[in-house]
């Protein structure tokens, strides 16, 4: 089915790994050359690149890549990538339906890859076991002289979170009204995110809330981010909300990051209508320019246990459900039976460490 007014979506799922000693694989225990066995085994689909980024490296050119840590010599010249976990991005598609339609395909070729390698995907959205990455050696003077924007500066933080980039875009929306949604969508984040949480792991137990991984980066990351043609459309912010396109199908891009990873297929085809929901609604009025670091925090502790979250989640999903056509509005009933019982995926993950499950257990994608 084609969306409503034309819309175009993307989505980016970056997601890590556990090995067959049901080990957390990351920057600590795994080299770039290993994960990067299982993309060189994956297709090339050079009709992607019309909306597709490559990069400087090429690392990212194909659907599948490596996310991490990119390292450089004090003249510039790659020296290596210290690993996270992976990513599995899709062509722009004119639904949601076929944008998680191509995920779900792309999931089933890396799966087919990676278990030949011993890699199998969990759930969780922030590292289980590690409190912090420390780039070594310390970077260069080259280095932080190429690390100047607030998001190549707060990078460090990325290398702990796992999350999914859900895009949305329209070919006729000016600059000015691309900008509005995602300042919308950067004021009702903290009560958008907790349909997803699946982060509630830190140094190895649990961390006393539903998603380490919000309370980690709001603030110094951006919940969303729309990409403009030209620098006079830019909006100076920390963290980011505006950013120049690099390549032209970006133009207009409206990318919605503070999701916590989703646990399922289902999953992301509720979350990506939700956004639509809010891109259609011409009544809810809050705008903001950057995330708020407290509403999230509140959110990431207590989630739908906090009277303001559960209000204002209600209100959301409300106005979404009212603006989507009625052919759509299935779609958002995961979103409302959460709602329903209070609970988020992150429950689930608890529920199961408490009654003997090890982490990597509870993590295990069912």
């Amino acid at each position: 089915m084609v969306d409503p007014e034309g819309f175009l979506f993307g989505i980016e799922h970056e997601f890590p790994v556990r090995d067959t000693q049901c080990q957390f694989r990351d920057f600590t225990n795994t080299k770039f050359e290993e994960f990067d066995a299982v993309i060189k085994e994956l297709p090339v689909h050079k009709s992607d690149y019309d909306s597709l980024r490559v990069g400087d490296l090429g690392i990212k050119k194909k659907r599948w890549y490596i996310e991490g840590f990119e390292r450089f010599g004090e003249t510039g010249e790659y020296l290596r990538t210290d690993p996270k976990g992976f990513e599995i991005r899709t062509p722009i598609q004119p639904s949601i339906d076929a944008a998680v339609n191509a995920l779900e395909g792309d999931i089933a070729r890396w799966r087919t890859e990676a278990e030949k390698r011993g890699y199998h995907a969990v759930l969780t959205s922030f590292n289980p076991y590690q409190a912090e990455y420390t780039p070594q050696p310390p970077l260069n003077e080259r280095e932080v002289q190429d690390r100047q924007s607030p998001e190549e500066q707060t990078a460090y933080i990325a290398m702990l979170t796992y999350g999914p980039d859900i895009s949305i875009s329209h070919p006729g929306y000016s600059a000015q009204k691309n900008i509005d949604l995602g300042m919308k969508l950067t004021f009702y984040s903290p009560y958008m995110v907790p349909f997803s949480y699946s982060s509630p792991f830190f140094l190895g137990s649990l961390w006393g809330g539903y998603s380490r991984r919000t309370y980690y980066r709001t603030g110094r990351r951006p919940a969303a981010l729309v990409f403009v043609g030209s620098a006079d459309e830019i909006i100076e912010s920390t963290p980011t909300l505006t950013d120049r396109a690099r390549l032209a199908p970006e133009v207009g891009r409206v990318e919605f990051k503070a999701f916590d990873c989703p646990r399922d297929v289902a999953h992301f085809r509720a979350l990506g209508t939700l956004i639509l929901g809010l891109a259609l609604d011409t009544g809810l009025p809050g705008r903001a320019l950057v995330p708020d670091e407290g509403l999230h925090k509140r959110s990431a502790r207590a989630a739908f246990d906090d009277p303001d979250t559960f209000a204002h989640a209600q209100e959301v999903l409300d106005a979404a459900e009212h603006a989507l056509p009625v052919a759509m509005r299935e779609a958002l009933t995961p979103l409302r039976e959460m709602l329903n019982v209070r609970e988020t995926p992150a429950h689930g993950m608890i529920e199961s460490f408490s009654a003997g499950a090890s982490i990597i257990d509870a993590i295990a994608i069912k």
